[in-house]
């Protein structure tokens, strides 16, 4: 019987593994789709884009989408495998020679644990590199500023002695150079105490980040008590490169697993507020958790409709509750934004209380 419930548990993880294989190629495939479409509206508008380089562009920035969407993978996968079995009368037939739902829903569980992962430590880094080189690649099409021109761009820099306030009304980047333009500098120094006191002011036309140093053109420079000085070309120290600039540019959600606690600490070195970094670092370590509960809300809904019927009613529900985890998610992470409640409680209560509701249900449904 010990061979026989093994085999069983093998069969029903192949059947709830292939059940996300075929959410994942449907996910997919409406994510690569809707990207392909919104490029060839928006940038497809203002260059001459070929097929192949529109399909390239959607390559590289689909990733990181489609990750975002994994959690709905492994309910809706998960969910679908089980009630496959269901209305095939397989489950029925395990349970009456019984075989506990335990034993073909933790290893689900588990394997969508490992998962979970393996896209934190490497699919989660690929993707970020990818929508790098798809923000690079569409400004390096373009010829011109990147679709974020136009907004101010806000960047700070500094240590325990000096920090400099940075800010653009437009900026590109191609390759790994940054340009910046109608560039503000603000110096001020830090007192024994931790108060900033104003020092100088530097105007540009145009800054370009290069290792080590921000290169400025057309400069005016300004200190209080004395005039301005007026010079073609400056030299500033900078402690930021091409990928940390980028970093600050672009949301915490874009910034790689494992350059978020140096993202941290030079957000914190330099003065900024780095909550939202917390979160996202939190939210990535919760990632395996998450989509485990996931598995096991699915797997909840699913077995109970043998006992209960109106299926659809019930993995109605299911979806639903799926999707308040994720609305619950987003609440708490505004919640965290404004520092209500600290980060890691932001990122761990949604996963736990979806974790609880499905072991929960899976404790009624077996044991009564």
């Amino acid at each position: 019987m010990n061979g026989s419930s093994r085999r069983i548990q093998t069969y029903v993880l192949g059947r709830s593994v292939a059940g996300v294989g075929v959410a994942q190629a449907a996910v997919a495939a409406v994510v690569i789709l809707v990207n392909f479409v919104e490029l060839s509206r928006t940038l497809g508008g203002r260059v001459d884009l070929t097929f192949l380089e529109t399909l390239g562009l959607t390559l590289l920035k689909s990733p990181t989408v489609i990750l975002q969407l994994l959690p709905f993978v492994f309910l809706f996968g998960v969910m679908g495998a089980y009630i496959t079995l269901n209305r095939r009368s397989e489950l029925v037939a395990m349970r009456a020679a019984g075989v506990s739902a335990w034993r073909f829903v933790l290893p689900a569980a588990g394997v969508a644990f490992v998962i979970g992962l393996i896209v934190v430590a490497f699919l989660n880094p690929a993707a970020a590199a990818l929508n790098v080189r798809f923000e690079d690649r569409r400004a390096a099409l373009a010829e011109g500023p990147s679709p974020r021109s136009g907004q101010d761009i806000w960047l700070r820099q500094g240590d325990d002695g000096q920090q400099i306030v940075i800010h653009a009304r437009s900026h590109k980047t191609v390759g790994e150079t940054v340009y910046l333009s109608g560039v503000s500098l603000f110096f001020q120094r830090v007192g024994p105490s931790g108060a900033l006191d104003f020092s100088r002011r530097i105007e540009s036309a145009r800054a370009v980040l290069a290792p080590g140093s921000w290169r400025l053109s057309d400069v005016r420079e300004a200190v209080p008590g004395a005039g301005s000085i007026r010079s073609e070309q400056l030299t500033i120290p900078s402690l930021l490169d091409h990928r940390s600039a980028m970093e600050k540019l672009t949301a915490p959600g874009s910034v790689a697993f494992w350059r978020l606690p140096d993202t941290i600490r030079t957000a914190e070195l330099s003065g900024y507020s780095a909550a939202a970094y917390r979160l996202r670092f939190q939210q990535l370590l919760a990632t395996p958790l998450l989509y485990s509960a996931m598995a096991v809300l699915a797997a909840a809904f699913s077995l109970r409709l043998m006992r209960l019927g109106n299926w659809a009613g019930l993995a109605g529900v299911g979806v639903a509750l799926g999707f308040a985890v994720f609305f619950a998610g987003q609440f708490c992470s505004g919640l965290s934004a404004t520092e209500v409640i600290p980060p890691f409680m932001a990122a761990w209560t949604p996963p736990l209380l979806a974790l609880l509701s499905g072991v929960t249900l899976l404790c009624y449904t077996e044991d009564g």
